[in-house]
């Protein structure tokens, strides 16, 4: 489930429909504090398959928070540390209320949506195989997701 958005939305659609219709009473909370496929700049963990040298970079957690945001989560956070210790990581986190409603559905899918492919197109840029590999498939799957994908340079043809 760490790099398949159309999974995460399963999970939390089922959720979503179950308090609809009364099978769960009251709301839950879908929360990610940061171990995931977006939410962690970290050079010796979670980012430290980015072989462009941009693993030491912030974008990736700094663009999915705010990216989160505008997509229906209920609240972001934007956080230093994690097993590596501060100065060495940047975390986004975010928390989504699901109330059954429509529009919770709405936000849901738009917000997982992002959340997760924003990490893989973020690997997919530094030449990533698996993330290629991921975001070629989530185009597949959604045709609205327009994804540049790099070109992977032949060392032997230059040297």
């Amino acid at each position: 489930m760490y790099a398949d958005a159309q999974g995460r939305i399963a999970i939390a659609s089922a959720f979503n429909k179950a308090i609809k219709e009364g099978k769960i009473t009251g709301s839950v909370v879908l929360g990610r504090d940061h171990h995931d496929v977006s939410g962690t700049d970290s050079p010796y963990r979670e980012t430290s398959n980015i072989y462009d040298g941009s693993k030491y970079t912030a974008d990736m957690a700094i663009q999915n928070v705010i990216g989160d945001s505008f997509r229906g989560a209920t609240w972001v956070s934007i956080h230093n540390g994690g097993g590596v210790g501060w100065g060495e990581v940047i975390n986004g986190g975010f928390g989504m209320l699901l109330d059954g409603s429509d529009d919770a559905q709405r936000r849901l899918e738009s917000m997982l949506h992002w959340d997760v492919n924003n990490g893989i197109a973020r690997r997919a840029w530094a030449r990533n195989d698996e993330a290629l590999f991921a975001i070629k498939r989530a185009m597949e799957q959604e045709p609205k997701l327009k994804v540049t994908i790099p070109n992977k340079v032949d060392w032997e043809g230059i040297e």
